[in-house]
């Protein structure tokens, strides 16, 4: 799955309070939408699907999804919520503001609906941690408006809290199905700073941190990446090897050195093995292009 078009993009999020037995029926957003029920009751209706929420209830609406809310005719709900693209869509030249949402099905626009997340994310969750959700959104409340002179340095901040919010939302609704163990994101996270450093420990050290064995670790490590932890390592320094090997005049000696190759000969064999031609095949090439 190519994940490299998403970059999650928050256009709205605000607190709203339902009057007593208030409606909004046959709502279109044209982003994708999340609420946390922080108190109240009242009941949505989507697709044909009925859900009785309450204080604590999580719902996530994707882009272009028809639903409804009624709200509770004693004790009305009151709606924490954010819309959001998956990633980025310019809306400017239609709308007068970034959340725009329809109440006409054949008046949508179809084109300008924000795209789906690749993976299914459950529209209802509960959560009896209903403070630490709404102090998450909270921190990334931000107007109905689009972003100018004034308001862009406040706008980079409540994406960055926002990014932070739906890296939690998604570790929640998909408990690692689809995601890395929250453990490795660590460990790499050590391992890439390492490797940069010119750093690098034993595995042992890595796993031992984790506090697990070193079959589970690289179980866990593969899940997460794909490869063998020796793999990723190679792998790891060859991609800025390669960049070095572009972008500067240093000799392939100094270039294996200074990534942690243990010799120039393991090096070449190794770049060989992976790229299907040598480090210094490589490297004409580059000035082949430069020079052509």
């Amino acid at each position: 799955m190519d994940l490299a078009a998403f970059h999650p993009y928050v256009n709205y999020a605000t607190r709203y309070p339902f009057s007593k037995n208030q409606t909004s029926r046959s709502r279109y957003c044209y982003s994708s939408s999340l609420y946390v029920i922080s108190e109240g009751k009242g009941i949505l209706q989507t697709c044909g699907r009925t859900y009785h929420v309450q204080s604590g209830s999580i719902i996530y609406i994707p882009a272009g999804q028809p639903h409804d809310w009624i709200a509770d005719t004693s004790d009305p709900m009151v709606h924490v919520c954010c819309y959001f693209d998956w990633s980025h869509v310019d809306r400017r030249a239609h709308f007068s503001s970034p959340s725009t949402i329809c109440y006409d099905e054949e008046q949508l626009i179809r084109a300008l609906v924000g795209p789906a997340f690749p993976y299914p994310i459950p529209e209802y969750t509960q959560t009896d941690s209903v403070r630490l959700w709404v102090d998450r959104f909270e921190s990334f409340y931000t107007e109905n408006c689009y972003p100018d002179e004034h308001t862009y340095m406040r706008s980079l901040k409540c994406q960055s809290y926002f990014l932070l919010f739906i890296e939690y939302f998604l570790s929640v609704v998909l408990q690692q199905q689809y995601f890395m163990d929250q453990r490795m994101i660590k460990v790499l996270s050590r391992l890439d700073q390492d490797l940069i450093r010119g750093e690098l420990q034993s595995l042992s050290a890595y796993y031992q941190e984790l506090q697990i064995s070193r079959g589970y670790f690289f179980e866990l490590f593969k899940k997460a990446t794909g490869m063998p932890p020796t793999q990723y390592i190679n792998h790891f320094r060859m991609i800025r090897a390669k960049e070095d090997l572009m972008n500067t005049s240093l000799s392939i000696t100094d270039i294996a050195e200074k990534h942690g190759f243990s010799s120039v000969h393991y090096f070449s064999r190794l770049f060989r093995q992976l790229n299907g031609t040598t480090p210094r095949q490589y490297r004409e090439a580059r000035d082949e292009r430069q020079h052509g």
